[in-house]
C-alpha cells in the first residue's frame, strides 16, 4: 500500500507549542513571588558582607600605612640594629657559612672616614687544636691595654676553651671546622680566623700564632712595631728543592707559574688590606684546594705566593716569629721548662739578626717565638718583668 504524506495545515502549525506543557500542575503565582524575595535578600546579604571586608581591608591597610603600630615596640633598643654592633660585633658565634662569612668581611667602605672614633686595634689569631697552655703569659701581656687588640681562637669544633671570666680569651672562640695538618684544611681555618677579625673594622694588623708561641717583647713594643709598619710580615722565598719548587703542580699553570711560587712560615702578620685581599681570593685559593694535595702543604705556599704575584711592593719578606729550625726534621725545636732561661730569651730578642723596618735597618727583628712546651709557662711567667718587661 503506498504511503502518502500527511500535509499540516497553518492552523495546525500554530496550534504547536515548542515547549511542550509539563503534566505536572503549574505552582501557585504566591510561592513564586515568596521565591523571588528569598533569592534576591540572600543575593544582597552576600553582596553586603562582601563590600564591608574590602571596605575594612582598605580602611586598616591605609591606617596601617599612615599609622602604623609596628613602629612601636617594647625593646626597640636591643632589636635595632645600630653602627656599634656593625663595626664590632660583640658576640664572635654566629651561623654564618663560610662563603657567606668571607662575602661579608670583605666589604670595604667607599667612604675613607669613619663616622666613628677609630682607635687601630691589633687581631691576636690563635690557631689551636685545643688547650692554650700559655694564656696566663699572654693575659699578663695583654694586661691594661684594653681597647688596643682583639683575641679570636679557632680550635676543634668540639673543643671548649676553659678559661676565668676575666681573661682576655674568656668567650673569643670562632665558629671552626676539623682542621689536618698539611692540609688545605690548614688555609681554611686562616682565613676563617682573618675573616671574623675583619668583622670588626677597627682591626688594622693580623697575627696568626699557635698554641705554643709566646711573646718576647711588652705589649707597647709590639703594638707600636705593627701598627707604624709601611709593610706586612709574611715570609716568602724562592726554594729551588724538593721541598720548594719540587711541591708545584703543573697543573696550576698559566693561572701561577713555577717562578712566581714562593715558600714561606705559616706564622704571617698582614695589614688589614692584606687580609681582605687574602679572603675574597677565590681564583688562586680554588687552585691550591684542587692540586696542592699531601706533600704539598699549602700552608705554606698559598700566602707566600699570592703575596709574591700580587702584592709584593707591600711585603717585608719575612716573618716576626723565631723558631729553631736548626735540628733538622720536619718540625722545629721545641723548648721545655729546661730551656727557659734569661740568658736565652734575651738571644731571642737580640739575636744578631739585622732586617729592614720600613725600609731602614734594625736589630729588633722578631716579637713572638715558638716553639715552646707547656712546662715552659711557669720559668716563663717568672721573667716577664725582668727580661720581657711585662
Amino acid at each position: 500500500m503506498e504511503m502518502k504524506p500527511i500535509l499540516k495545515t497553518r492552523e495546525d502549525e500554530n496550534s504547536t507549542d515548542y515547549f511542550p506543557p509539563s503534566p505536572r500542575k503549574g505552582l501557585p503565582f504566591g510561592f513564586m513571588k515568596l521565591a523571588c524575595g528569598l533569592v534576591l535578600f540572600m543575593g544582597g546579604i552576600i553582596l553586603g558582607m562582601t563590600m564591608r571586608a574590602r571596605f575594612n581591608w582598605y580602611f586598616t591597610s591605609q591606617t596601617e600605612l599612615f599609622f602604623p603600630e609596628t613602629i612601636y615596640c617594647t625593646d626597640c633598643d636591643r632589636e635595632a640594629m645600630d653602627l656599634r654592633s656593625f663595626v664590632k660585633p660583640s658576640n664572635l658565634m654566629h651561623k654564618m657559612t663560610d662563603d657567606e662569612l668571607f662575602w661579608r668581611a670583605t666589604m670595604v667602605p667607599k667612604i675613607e672616614d669613619y663616622p666613628f672614633k677609630r682607635v687601630p686595634k691589633v687581631a691576636f689569631m690563635f690557631l689551636t687544636r685545643g688547650p692554650l697552655p700559655f694564656y696566663p703569659l699572654w693575659d699578663r701581656f695583654f694586661k691594661g691595654h684594653k681597647g688596643l687588640f682583639s683575641v679570636y681562637v679557632h680550635a676543634l669544633p668540639d673543643y671548649k676553651l676553659n678559661v676565668s671570666r676575666n681573661s682576655a680569651f674568656y668567650g673569643r672562640q670562632i665558629p671552626s671546622e676539623d682542621v689536618q695538618w698539611g692540609s688545605v684544611t690548614l688555609v681554611d681555618a686562616e682565613k676563617r680566623l682573618l675573616a671574623n677579625a675583619l668583622l670588626d673594622f677597627s682591626n688594622e694588623r693580623f697575627v696568626l700564632l699557635s698554641e705554643s708561641c709566646i711573646p718576647v717583647f711588652n705589649f707597647p713594643t709590639v703594638y707600636e712595631y705593627l701598627i707604624n709598619s709601611a709593610h706586612s710580615f709574611v715570609q716568602s722565598y724562592d726554594e729551588d728543592s724538593s721541598r720548594g719548587r719540587g711541591r708545584y703542580n703543573t697543573r696550576m699553570y698559566p693561572t701561577i707559574m713555577l717562578s712566581q711560587w714562593r715558600k714561606g712560615s705559616q706564622w704571617f702578620e698582614l695589614n688589614r688590606r692584606l687580609a681582605i685581599d687574602i679572603v675574597a681570593d677565590y681564583k688562586c685559593y680554588s687552585l691550591f684546594q684542587r692540586h696542592c694535595r699531601p706533600s704539598c702543604y699549602p700552608d705554606e705556599h698559598y700566602i707566600p705566593t699570592y703575596l709574591n704575584m700580587f702584592r709584593g711592593a707591600l711585603n717585608a719578606n719575612r716573618s716576626v716569629t723565631w723558631v729553631d729550625w736548626s735540628r733538622g726534621g720536619p718540625h722545629p725545636a721545641r723548648y721545655g721548662r729546661e730551656s727557659i732561661t734569661q740568658g736565652f730569651i734575651e738571644s731571642i730578642r737580640n739575636n744578631g739578626t739585622i732586617c729592614t723596618y720600613n725600609n731602614e735597618p734594625t736589630s729588633v727583628c722578631y716579637l713572638f717565638a715558638r716553639k715552646f712546651a707547656p712546662s715552659a709557662l711557669e720559668p716563663l711567667l717568672n721573667l716577664t718583668s725582668t727580661v720581657m718587661d711585662f
